[in-house]
């Protein structure tokens, strides 16, 4: 399994990337946005995901890990290829991604070119809960909003929002768990509010 490539760019398309590793030249298919970020000549460094068939092997590269993971369990979904997930996150940002999960918004993804209407159901309701599950790791944060969770701050942050927007949307949503409530909820509440959701979400997985 190959999870990562360093090398040279040494040819683009708006699709595929391909580098130059000590002389052996590796095809990366990725999103636009990705190849967007790199110039020929320029030293290139992805994630990658090795996808094996038996009449091919192909990779597809990702700016963080964290878009690989969320391709990962994008594939998992029955009817989501790796052609589709990386269309998906082509389509929207690993924080649009989320919070869609989060607040069951198939129409999201029906709106990603190739994706259906019963595979959009399916994306919601295969991944609910395993992207907060992704993002919820213990890690330290520089932000404390008078709560115990922190780490939400930091997962919210980690999927592009910035730190005020954040801070603001889970002190908020702080407020609204109930007793024995974890983090999970706090997550959720808070993508409803920094996605224009309304918060109804407290209580329920």
């Amino acid at each position: 399994m190959i999870a990562s490539i360093r090398g040279i760019l040494s040819a683009k398309s708006p699709n595929q990337i391909v580098v130059d590793v000590n002389g052996v030249g590796y095809l990366i298919h990725v999103t636009p946005n990705t190849a967007a970020k790199f110039s020929s000549g320029d030293e290139v460094a992805v994630f990658t995901a090795m996808v094996v068939r038996e009449d091919a092997m192909t990779l597809f590269g990702f700016l963080t890990s964290l878009e690989q993971e969320i391709f990962d369990l994008l594939r998992s979904v029955t009817g989501v290829g790796p052609k589709s997930a990386l269309a998906i996150l082509g389509s929207l940002t690993t924080a649009e991604i989320a919070s869609a999960v989060a607040l069951d918004n198939d129409a999201a993804f029906k709106a990603v070119s190739g994706i259906g209407p019963k595979t959009a159901k399916l994306i919601t309701v295969t991944l609910a809960g395993k992207l907060s599950h992704l993002v919820l790791v213990e890690q330290p944060s520089k932000t404390a909003v008078e709560t115990d969770f922190g780490s939400v701050v930091a997962a919210l942050m980690s999927l592009g929002w910035p730190e005020r927007s954040a801070q603001d949307a889970v002190r908020e949503a702080a407020a609204q768990v109930k007793a024995g409530e974890g983090r999970d909820v706090v997550l959720r509440l808070a993508l409803a509010r920094l996605g224009g959701g309304k918060s109804t979400l407290s209580g329920g997985h």
